[in-house]
């Protein structure tokens, strides 16, 4: 179904400023200008053959990394950054015990090579967990902040006894700084709440760069700096399954001051830890954003019914439950040409491929069906043509524009595999080879392999420097 979609949409000529252009009654119409005279849209027009997905590159997981599960051999989550500092992506493979306790990892570059690993053993994480790729210290120079399983120490799942917070060197994954914080180690907890520990790069302290990280763990959030020292914890008073916060918060500068908010969904808390509100807005608040909304300005975006909120906790939209009765994910990116955006893409019947896509007024531009993937979750909004152009959403390997129209099916992925709950395509959007737009890093914990997958018209371009961003070393992955 996918590829004779595709093969329709390929005798199109698109306006280079809009993957919506369409003949309507004869007319070729460009939604980004409102002109339906195709040689006087001010972006010029391109051949859709040009902007369809190609393979870039197949990367193998080195075999050493590899470990035998049920599905075959496979590697594990994966990360994105530079870790050598030579302006070409790299990447991370980790696995876990006890599902969120990372013991085993190794780094890689584009060309499969092994830079360094670190660790033995593991299975595949239960959800992305706390690693990421960042130059948290600020000295030109790449690190792993990630959480380390400590094999002497004995400890359940649901508890952080055995947990070390580390800082590595990219390039080389020695071990910079380790600690144990107490705040960190008391945590305690169980179930979906629990098992989403990530680690979110920020700026609180108006360091003007990321020099901090936050981790919520469980019903606590605990910030801390480049030398591994907790600057604030903050427990929420939701546990409830359904009515709690939501499992990976977001950061953002919301007010305006130099410095990073957390948005919980029931929560919005200030670069000290300080609660701006507190409100239990809706059922399931899976997901979050702090994004552009009304005239340029920084929202909190939280998925439960639907709201979007300022920083003083004012309302400003709600969707409310009978449209959003389960908001699963939730994604801000001016995805429809026709109206001014940006607009908000929301999963909202939780884990079904079910999208409806709103405007800043509350109007519901469109309801359309994504194709199935396992666990239904990883819809992502990717900038394929570029930062001014509408976005498409990415989902389980395919693409699509923002009226739920098929835009692609990547070519040469293979069926997901391994459980689904973790089985199925992630995507990070980043800037890696030539071209206005973001290319596409996909993988399958469960898989031994990364792709990435750029437009075709860019495929034989000189790849750009890479250099990684908040949508990379702070990607969604899912919700």
């Amino acid at each position: 179904m996918f590829r004779r979609a595709v093969a329709k949409a390929a005798s199109l000529t698109p306006c280079r400023r809009s993957a919506s252009t369409r003949k309507v009654s004869g007319i070729w119409t460009c939604f980004c200008s409102g002109l339906t005279d195709r040689f006087s849209c001010p972006g010029g027009f391109v051949d859709m053959n040009d902007v369809l997905p190609v393979l870039y590159r197949k990367i193998a997981i080195p075999a050493a990394f590899l470990i035998d599960g049920p599905a075959g051999a496979y590697g594990g989550d994966i990360r994105l950054g530079d870790l050598t500092g030579d302006g070409r992506p790299d990447f991370l493979v980790y696995r876990t015990r006890h599902g969120t306790k990372p013991c085993f990892l190794g780094a890689f570059d584009i060309d499969g090579q092994v830079l360094w690993q670190s660790g033995a053993g593991g299975r595949q994480p239960v959800r992305p967990g706390p690693v990421a790729i960042h130059d948290i210290d600020g000295d030109g120079e790449t690190e792993v902040v990630c959480f380390r399983q400590d094999p002497g120490v004995p400890s359940p799942s649901g508890e952080m006894r055995d947990v070390l917070v580390q800082v590595l060197d990219g390039r080389t994954g020695a071990v910079r700084n380790e600690a144990r914080p107490p705040e960190i180690a008391a945590c305690r907890g169980e179930g979906s709440d629990w098992v989403h520990q990530r680690i979110l790069v920020a700026d609180l302290r108006g360091s003007g760069a990321p020099r901090d990280f936050v981790v919520k763990l469980g019903d606590t959030v605990v910030a801390v700096n480049e030398r591994i020292e907790v600057l604030w914890t903050y427990r929420s008073p939701w546990r409830e399954y359904g009515r709690c916060p939501a499992y990976i918060p977001c950061v953002g500068d919301i007010d305006a001051d130099g410095k990073d908010e957390v948005n919980g969904g029931y929560f919005l808390l200030d670069h000290d830890g300080t609660p701006l509100w507190e409100r239990r807005l809706g059922d399931h608040m899976d997901s979050v954003a702090i994004a552009e909304w009304d005239d340029g300005r920084l929202r909190a975006f939280c998925s439960g019914f639907g709201h979007v909120v300022d920083h003083a906790g004012h309302v400003i939209l709600k969707l409310g439950e009978e449209l959003v009765p389960h908001g699963q994910e939730l994604r801000v990116a001016h995805f429809d040409p026709s109206v001014p955006g940006p607009q908000m893409a929301i999963r909202y019947r939780g884990h079904t491929p079910h999208v409806l896509v709103a405007g800043r007024s509350g109007e519901v531009l469109s309801r359309f069906t994504l194709n199935e993937s396992p666990n239904n979750t990883g819809m992502e909004a990717v900038y394929w043509h570029g930062p001014d152009a509408p976005a498409l959403l990415f989902n389980g390997g395919v693409l699509w524009t923002g009226r739920g129209e098929l835009y692609a099916e990547l070519p040469g992925l293979p069926e997901p595999k391994g459980n689904p709950r973790q089985g199925w395509h992630h995507c990070i959007p980043a800037r890696i080879h030539g071209g206005p737009g973001e290319d596409l890093v996909v993988y399958n914990p469960w898989d031994a392999a990364v792709y990435i997958f750029t437009r075709a018209s860019d495929a034989n371009a000189a790849a750009d420097t890479f250099k990684a961003g908040p949508r990379q070393y702070n990607a969604r992955l899912m919700d």
